[in-house]
């Protein structure tokens, strides 16, 4: 408990000090653009295009549809496990700058999936894994930034969106 508690002081520490920052504003606008990119409409876009291009025999997209159907359940599983409070309603007087699209803020399912898809898709496209590193990294900063997400949610939210892509591509590709 003890640990929890020290976790927990550590994040609001970290988010006061992010939402009271001289850049703020500037980072919120950005922030915006940034995390409606991890809503999952590129996603499925993505699945569609490489379903259309090779069918269901793409290693990609059987990776892909896999690392789904395991990691949202985990996510669920996680996040009505703990019950975490976000921002909103574990700080008084905070309001965060978008409405979340559920109650519980731990682990961040934004920062899972994109950090799942940026790892199978910088497999097949080493060359992508980078850039599309950094977008996840900026995808989960930006939930932070929008009032919506602890520090720690998108790290433990990378941790299982990479931990799951990789279960998934050891069990479909290698």
């Amino acid at each position: 408990m003890k640990l929890i508690n020290a976790v927990h002081k550590y994040d609001v520490f970290m988010f006061n000090r992010l939402i009271n920052a001289g850049v703020y504003r500037q980072l919120a606008r950005f922030a915006r653009y940034v995390s409606h990119s991890g809503d999952g409409h590129l996603y499925v876009l993505l699945g569609a295009f490489i379903w259309v291009a090779e069918g269901w025999r793409s290693l990609f997209l059987q990776a892909a549809l896999f690392a789904f159907l395991v990691e949202r359940p985990l996510y669920f599983l996680l996040k009505n496990g703990f019950k975490r409070n976000r921002p909103p309603a574990a700080l008084k007087g905070y309001n965060s700058l978008v409405t979340p699209s559920d109650q519980f803020s731990f682990p961040s399912g934004h920062t899972s999936a994109a950090f799942m898809m940026s790892t199978l898709v910088g497999f097949f496209m080493p060359a992508l894994l980078s850039p599309l590193m950094l977008w996840a990294t900026l995808v989960g900063f930006s939930r932070v930034v929008l009032g919506v997400h602890f520090p720690t949610d998108t790290l433990v939210g990378m941790a299982l969106g990479v931990g799951v892509a990789i279960f998934s591509l050891n069990l479909i590709v290698l």
